[in-house]
């Protein structure tokens, strides 16, 4: 949809006629049936002015296409300003132009393409300009057939027209930044001309606003470059290789999803299943499958961990907008509108909350949102895996939401156990050990797993990197006992975890822990595993889990206060003391749960309380000390 269509000449009429704003005013109003604010309004004025100043140049011809407020089709995602014509090889190009009015900004620190800047009336953590316009292009590439067919080049920048950049040294231009402005450059206050410059080098023959045209009906489909890509990467990978049913879930999932694309009936799709049981192995098959078929699908995950993961093995596949357009945090969808997604895969559906965005501000229900956004929305769920405060995923509110949005509901489940050498009965073992439900396995007698228990951390240690010299598939897990000094995350050399002559850092922040080379010598945690598989993992149990009088007990006080996961238990303890030991009591249950089935061969455990470690020896009975 677009909010203005024409041409370079009609444009610059209509602003020296001052009656632009009011144009655009009025086509929101009939087109989206809403009222624009002052706000939007000045915003116009301001940018728009500046836009003028710059295309006013001579070389950009008068009949180039001219489009503002085009809205990227399946999202509530608007590009600001394009202007289109033909290179002097007569090819087609759009040349879009992000508008921003920031005035100053401060770079992000070890978060990729983030800087800080005010806006929207407070300090916020956002995109760098250079790299939403890169992604808003990258986007209408994928998905746009014509775009695809017809070779249409897209040319992002971003122009901050209110921003009077430093001579030297501007936080702007920072080396972190640099891939994406190589991608698409941004202009500051005073480079209206360089502006203009990049403009001509695209446009220099005039289109009558027909590129534009092209791009606004152009049929939506995905690109074949992202279907190979996808494709690709579960193709003859075992690790991705669906069986029994694994199988029978994913063609009802196809089966049903197509229903919804035909008949524009809205689904929900249930799938329970606990740890290991292959969630994440059908999930990322009916991404390829569902891309390869022309959907629209897109993968999506609270917790960050597991998308990181996929994006790295993607990486050098293909661009890494593309792949951030498939890889999606269920807070992206708070505006969404209704139907525009065609399949959406909601792994590890337990961690959802209610309120998004990252500073859990925005939206009503985020599972609300994702049913609204999708014609098939698919949960992946493990009720026993919710470990905040925070999480609000279970399959009662999945089927209220599903119900007030009249959608269809189905719900199936995963049994068969794929993790943990394949044994259903560790899993049953580890839910009555830690008390979380009552099970016929007391004991690891007859089952064949690799568990054990050690004495001091440095034994467990050096178990786990035996284990990681075969695939570099083991790591350590800890609960989240020990802070995270904020100004130490990305310093290997700050031990946080201290436990006698042992010493181990939490995980960096701005690496992908789970997978690179060097990351043994780090501990992660239940929210950078989660998700997620190895061979073999070392867990520490924290002092927030004890024996007392044969009992597992817990005790959130022992958590420290760099974890959110609790975070405002303490404010619940006042007001309801008994309220507050039942949740945190289950988290931190559902949090060990995890930690401990993260190996699929072994799990090797240390605990802070000696009492504890004396009660899982017995517990574990014969069964331990697997070759």
């Amino acid at each position: 949809m677009l909010i203005y269509n024409g041409t370079k000449a009609g444009f610059m009429n209509d602003m020296v006629d001052q009656k632009l704003t009011d144009v655009l005013r009025e086509t929101i109003y009939r087109k989206m049936h809403r009222t624009s604010s002052a706000s939007e309004v000045q915003s116009w004025e301001n940018s728009l002015k500046n836009m003028f100043m710059v295309i006013v140049d001579e070389g950009i011809p008068a009949d180039a296409g001219v489009a503002i407020e085009y809205n990227i089709p399946q999202t509530a995602k608007r590009v600001d300003f394009i202007v289109s014509g033909y290179d002097e090889n007569r090819r087609e190009h759009a040349v879009i132009i992000e508008l921003k009015q920031w005035e100053k900004i401060t770079p992000v620190k070890g978060m990729d393409a983030l800087v800080e800047t005010y806006t929207g009336g407070a300090l916020r953590k956002v995109v760098h300009p250079s790299y939403q316009a890169w992604s808003y292009a990258a986007m209408i590439n994928d998905y746009n057939a014509t775009v695809q067919n017809e070779n249409i080049g897209l040319q992002p920048c971003a122009f901050l027209h209110n921003y009077e950049a430093a001579e030297a040294d501007d936080p702007l231009f920072e080396e972190q930044y640099q891939t994406y402005i190589n991608d698409s450059p941004v202009f500051s206050k005073h480079e209206s001309r360089r502006l203009a410059e990049f403009i001509k080098r695209y446009v220099r023959d005039g289109d009558r606003g027909e590129i534009i045209y092209k791009i606004e009906a152009g049929r939506i489909r995905p690109s074949r470059s992202l279907q190979d890509a996808i494709a690709s990467m579960v193709k003859g990978n075992r690790e991705f290789t669906m069986i029994d049913e694994q199988k029978v879930v994913y063609e009802e999932i196809i089966a049903l999803s197509q229903q919804s694309i035909d008949d524009h009936k809205k689904r929900v799709i249930i799938v329970k299943g606990g740890p290991g049981t292959g969630k994440t192995v059908v999930a990322v098959n009916l991404l390829a499958a569902l891309t390869n078929r022309g959907q629209l699908v897109q993968y999506v995950t609270r917790n960050s961990a597991p998308r990181n993961v996929y994006k790295a093995k993607l990486k050098g596949e293909l661009k890494k907008s593309s792949v951030d357009n498939l890889f999606q945090n269920a807070w992206k969808y708070v505006d969404a509108p209704e139907n525009s997604i065609h399949t959406l895969l909601v792994d590890e559906a337990h961690r959802l909350t209610e309120k998004s965005g990252m500073y859990s501000n925005l939206g009503e229900n985020e599972i609300k949102e994702l049913i609204h956004a999708a014609y098939c929305s698919v949960f992946f769920i493990d009720e026993s895996q919710r470990v905040t405060l925070k999480d609000i995923g279970s399959v009662a509110e999945i089927r209220k939401w599903a119900n007030l949005a009249n959608a269809e509901i189905y719900e199936t489940e995963l049994v068969s156990q794929f993790r943990c050498d394949g044994s259903d009965g560790y899993l049953a073992w580890v839910d009555n050990v830690l008390g979380i439900r009552e099970t016929a396995n007391y004991d690891m007698e007859g089952i064949d797993y690799d568990i054990r228990i050690f004495d001091t951390p440095l034994e467990m240690q050096s178990m786990v990197r035996q284990k990681n010299r075969l695939r570099n598939r083991a790591r350590i897990l800890a609960g989240y006992c020990w802070e995270w000094p904020k100004k130490e995350r990305n310093n290997k050399d700050y031990h946080d975890i201290r436990i006698g002559d042992f010493e181990m850092s939490w995980n960096m922040e701005d690496g992908i822990w789970a997978i690179s080379e060097d990351s043994l010598e780090e501990a992660g945690c239940v929210h950078t595993s989660q998700g997620l598989e190895f061979d073999y993992v070392g867990v520490i149990i924290g002092e927030d889990m004890r024996v007392e009088e044969n009992q597992v007990i817990t005790d959130f006080t022992k958590r420290a206060s760099t974890d959110q996961s609790l975070k405002g238990i303490k404010t619940w303890a006042k007001k309801d003391p008994a309220y507050a030991k039942k949740l945190s009591d289950e988290i931190i249950r559902n949090t060990y749960r995890t930690l401990m089935t993260r190996g699929m061969k072994g799990c090797y455990i240390y605990c802070c309380d000696k009492a504890l470690a004396e009660y899982l020896k017995e517990r574990i009975g014969k069964g331990t000390g697997k070759a």
